[in-house]
């Protein structure tokens, strides 16, 4: 199921996040229109024929993006980092936050230095008078091709007057978590990985009870769950991330939003519904 939003026609002065498939985001948080680790393409590798997304209209393009006015790159990994998009999207980002290292790709495909701000963990940017990004640890890994950890990985907390809100990037569970916690007391939102786990990747991706875990640790009071949903990088079935992950947080004080891929989430409002999709899907 999907919910084909038009984000250019979405009111910026509206705070809302948007999931767009995967670890794909649209955040618009105090008047800013923030994009993180978008892949248009419709593959997350280096060849088309590998890691394939799932059959089916794919409603967004760089075309249908509003102006960005800040490009968010969570590491370079091909479901995170896609060459095509970043391409396609240039002439319509203003600035650009990454974790070390990653902003060389980004200048090697020819975006503009000045707009490209590479930030080690717990640095800081404000980016305006009522938002700043903090860049925060994450356990994961880093690489494209034969290369590998030539660049750094990180989680990211936007923070506003009014609100905060977390993503995780890709990372196993760990205790950066709880320590990302006691650092900012609570979490309105916590964009969490779920999903592309398996027992031997646990260092670097954590299983949906894991994550249910990891929400906690960070006083979330809302926790929105991604990296799955487009692409097929694990052998798990498809909705195995959602079942586990809503099963393990019945037993948690934060509430699970489950927005359709393209539906709204917004931010003003903690009690918006949503449906157990997943489920309707299989019937």
């Amino acid at each position: 199921p999907l919910v084909a939003t038009d984000l250019a026609g979405l009111s910026p002065q509206q705070d809302t996040l948007v999931w767009l498939g995967h670890s794909s985001w649209y955040l618009q948080l105090a008047g800013q229109r923030i994009l993180i680790d978008p892949v248009f393409s419709n593959y997350a590798a280096p060849f088309s024929f590998l890691n394939k997304a799932f059959a089916g209209d794919y409603p967004w393009t760089a075309q249908t993006m509003p102006e960005i006015d800040l490009l968010i790159i969570s590491h370079d990994h091909y479901d995170h980092l896609d060459l095509a998009t970043i391409k396609a999207l240039m002439p319509k980002i203003k600035r650009v936050i990454t974790p070390l290292g990653v902003g060389s790709h980004l200048r090697y495909w020819g975006m503009r230095s000045e707009i490209i701000e590479e930030r080690d963990w717990n640095q800081s940017v404000r980016v305006t008078d009522s938002l700043i990004v903090h860049v925060l640890p994450a356990r994961h890994f880093s690489g494209r091709g034969i290369k590998r950890n030539q660049t750094l990985w990180a989680s990211f907390m936007f923070e506003t007057p009014e609100q905060s809100v977390y993503y995780s990037g890709d990372s196993g569970y760990g205790p950066h978590f709880k320590a990302i916690g006691e650092q900012f007391g609570s979490v309105d939102l916590a964009i969490m990985e779920n999903g592309q786990y398996d027992q031997d990747w646990k260092f670097i991706h954590m299983m949906p009870e894991e994550t249910a875990q990891a929400a906690a640790d960070l006083h979330a009071k809302a926790v929105l769950p991604g990296h799955a949903g487009r692409f097929v990088l694990a052998k798990h079935t498809w909705d195995d991330p959602y079942k586990r992950l809503a099963l393990a947080s019945r037993r948690q004080d934060y509430r699970l939003l489950t927005p359709m891929l393209g539906e709204p989430v917004i931010l003003s409002e903690p009690d918006q519904p949503f449906t157990a999709w997943w489920q309707q899907a299989t019937q």
